[in-house]
């Protein structure tokens, strides 16, 4: 788990060929993907955006080197298919009325089910930007439309070995509290001070990481 900071916005810079794994056979990754969508419904072989590496570009940016990716490749990975798939995308320390959003993992997802973490975070889409990416993800977990007034800024990178993946974060300032209304990837969500978020016991891994962030944001 590293967190790289950040002082502008990370530079991603996609190669034109997809991704395609060497190491694992394909029938191998068709027959987990089948089990998987035989086990869960909401399984869907969508394109994600998957690291080749990243490198400082200076004054406190990042260049992300990124390739296109089926789905499929990353999901059978929980299963013991070493396809070196570590996709890109997003998360945020959104900041409402001096207060944080959290929101406790449901049990059905692959990563941290159960455990704490910080809203929103998602994969990043082929071709989308991260920050309107970021405010399709808040609306998606929540809910609720980020306002005109409400402010983002990308503060680090983050490297999360044991989810397999790599995500920008966001410090995100908004106007107004609204009602939250939680989705199918949490099963609780919160508005708790720092102090409090200090106090929860079942913090995922890339929560405790994203914590030497939380300071900054109030």
């Amino acid at each position: 788990m590293r967190l790289i900071h950040l002082r502008r916005p990370p530079v991603l810079t996609l190669v034109p060929e997809p991704f395609v794994p060497t190491l694992v056979a394909l029938d191998e990754v068709d027959a987990c993907w089948a089990q998987l969508c035989a086990a869960n419904a909401r399984c869907f072989d969508g394109s994600l955006l998957q690291v080749l590496g990243t490198s400082r570009n200076g004054h406190g940016g990042v260049q992300i080197h990124v390739q296109e990716c089926a789905y499929r490749f990353f999901a059978v990975q929980a299963h013991g298919l070493a396809c070196g798939v570590r996709p890109i995308g997003v998360k945020g320390i959104v900041e409402l009325d001096g207060k944080l959003l959290v929101g406790r993992r449901s049990t059905h997802v692959s990563a941290y089910p159960s455990m704490w973490e910080f809203v929103p975070g998602g994969a990043l889409e082929p071709r989308a930007d991260p920050a309107v990416q970021l405010r399709n993800e808040f609306e998606e977990e929540t809910g609720i439309a980020l306002q005109a007034g409400d402010t983002s800024v990308a503060v680090a990178l983050l490297d999360d070995s044991i989810a397999r993946t790599w995500d920008i974060i966001y410090r995100v300032k908004c106007a107004s509290s609204p009602t939250l209304i939680p989705s199918f990837e949490h099963s609780e969500l919160a508005l708790l001070s720092v102090r409090e978020i200090d106090g929860l016991s079942d913090r995922s891994p890339a929560c405790e990481a994203m914590r030497s962030l939380v300071r900054s944001t109030l």
